[in-house]
């Protein structure tokens, strides 16, 4: 199998921060951007989805979009810090006890995950009624080959934290989770890495779903697509790709960062 010189995918590095409040607002601002390219890609269905981010300082809080907000509307000083108790303690809005039920418990069972993504999008959630992960169709699926579980249940919407915490299960030591008959949730070490892996997990899904109404699409053997996996699917590359996107929404909105 050919391989690509070491330097060809040589990525910037991630930036280092003086203090935690440096790092917090970093955190808030990918955030926003987020919840603004999740609107101008049609992934809000109402009040319905949530992405949230782990404070630095305290570790079993996060911020996360206010209920009952646009997704297109959000700034970063909208934003709400929930602790483990669902209880808001800074921001002057609620927050979605859905998002409280399935991202706490995420949290808390992967220490390693700063951020978590879930929406209702239409492929996602089409997709999820098939009760089945993804199949290494084209070179973006590979990143989730063998990486996102499936949750294959549906009780409900979710208000319960030990709902989420069998979604948790499912979710493993993943990148991502196909919620059945719900949609797609997915997880990063940065915001722009989960943001990120839901944005191509969602297209992934589309192009799956238009290449099996079209016929019998061939899978990547499973070689090629591990090794694909671990060109495009690790940590670093998931928050590259989510690099020009930010400079994008922040041109065109940038009162996101307020």
């Amino acid at each position: 199998m050919a391989t690509a010189p070491a330097d060809v995918f040589r990525l910037p590095q991630q930036p280092a921060f003086a203090n935690a409040e440096e790092e917090r607002r970093h955190r808030k601002q990918r955030l926003a951007a987020a919840f603004r390219l999740f609107a101008a890609y049609g992934f809000d269905e109402g009040v319905a989805g949530h992405i949230t981010a782990r404070d630095p300082e305290r570790l079993d809080h996060f911020w996360v979009n206010p209920f009952g907000v646009h997704f297109g509307q959000i700034r970063a000083s909208d934003l709400i810090l929930v602790n483990h108790h669902g209880e808001v303690v800074e921001g002057k809005y609620s927050v979605n006890a859905a998002a409280f039920a399935i991202h706490s418990r995420v949290h808390a069972a992967r220490p390693d995950v700063v951020a978590a993504a879930h929406s209702h999008s239409l492929y996602g959630r089409t997709w999820s009624t098939l009760g089945r992960l993804l199949e290494p169709l084209t070179q973006d699926a590979c990143a989730f080959y063998e990486d996102h579980g499936l949750f294959a249940d549906f009780t409900g919407v979710v208000y319960e934290t030990s709902e989420g915490e069998r979604i948790a299960q499912a979710l493993g030591n993943y990148k991502a989770v196909i919620l059945r008959n719900h949609g797609l949730l997915t997880v990063g070490q940065t915001v722009e890495e989960a943001a990120w892996w839901f944005i191509t997990m969602e297209r992934s899904c589309h192009s799956q779903l238009l290449a099996e109404a079209a016929g019998t699409p061939v899978k990547i053997d499973p070689a090629h697509a591990r090794a694909t996996r671990e060109l495009l699917g690790n940590h670093q590359a998931g928050w590259f790709q989510f690099q020009p996107l930010w400079a994008r929404i922040t041109r065109e909105q940038p009162d996101l960062l307020e």
